[in-house]
């Protein structure tokens, strides 16, 4: 009776083992992978941004980028230049993210030749009259929403975690425009599929398609999306960022990451 009685335990215990290895990861664990997929070692890119109108009406720019992660392996450094059309040409914005501190922003412009420092509760503001903001132009950290996982669902024929994530204080709130997000992460490599943007009234604001995923860096698991669609549901608009060129062969260094960098350029 003994002998049947740990032979059962074994059973259960080998059952419960195998359960815990089959457990789908958490809500965090999910957003720290998906941080983390984005982070780059060096980047080069020349991506054509699209503004379209609700009425179909359509303008296009074209925009260099440089990124560069940081000797700590969690920040990145950001500089892109507008290239044309004229009367943008040669506008900039340059971001440092600091994992311990609000990031540092800055946007010059030509017309003014004057570099303008943003504080944290601009990143809420439109990145260049896109329907992108400042703050969504490289990923959020991780602590700064109470992540949910809600289900499994497939768009776009991807299979997708669904995780809702809300600011943890009223300060990240604010600065980001948002009550909350709800992301559809790919389940083979975290990189997002789609994500909702809800208003401070709890009402959805805007919806972004990431698509065309690459890998880019394969020994360490780095993932791009070559084009991301952002609607403004609310107004009609909608933002197409389409990557012509990649490279991330290129050397970068790191005093290109500078307001000096964006007046002289």
């Amino acid at each position: 009776m003994l002998k049947h009685v740990r032979s059962v335990g074994a059973a259960l215990i080998l059952l419960c083992a195998g359960s815990a290895v089959q457990a789908e990861p958490t809500a965090q664990q999910l957003m720290e992978r998906n941080f983390y997929i984005s982070k780059i070692s060096m980047l080069k890119s020349q991506t054509t941004m699209s503004l379209i109108a609700a009425d179909g009406q359509k303008r296009e720019r074209k925009m260099e980028t440089l990124s560069k992660l940081q000797k700590n392996g969690i920040d990145s450094n950001l500089i892109v230049r507008f290239q044309y059309p004229a009367d943008i040409k040669g506008t900039g914005f340059l971001e440092m993210e600091r994992a311990d501190a609000d990031d540092d922003l800055w946007i010059y412009l030509p017309a003014l030749q004057k570099v303008r420092r943003l504080i944290s509760n601009n990143k809420k503001d439109s990145f260049m009259g896109s329907d992108f903001s400042y703050g969504e132009m490289l990923p959020p950290r991780v602590e700064l929403y109470q992540h949910t996982l809600l289900r499994s669902e497939t768009v776009e024929n991807q299979d997708c975690y669904v995780i809702q994530s809300i600011p943890v204080s009223d300060k990240v709130r604010n600065d980001s425009g948002y009550s909350k997000k709800i992301s559809w992460l790919r389940k083979d490599s975290a990189l997002e599929a789609k994500v909702e943007y809800y208003d401070l009234e709890g009402q959805l604001l805007k919806v972004q398609w990431l698509r065309q995923p690459k890998l880019v860096e394969a020994d360490k698991g780095r993932w791009l999306a070559q084009s991301r669609e952002m609607t403004n549901v609310q107004t009609g608009h909608k933002t197409l960022f389409s990557l012509d060129v990649i490279d991330t062969k290129v050397s970068i260094a790191d005093n290109v990451f500078s307001t000096r960098t964006l007046e002289s350029r």
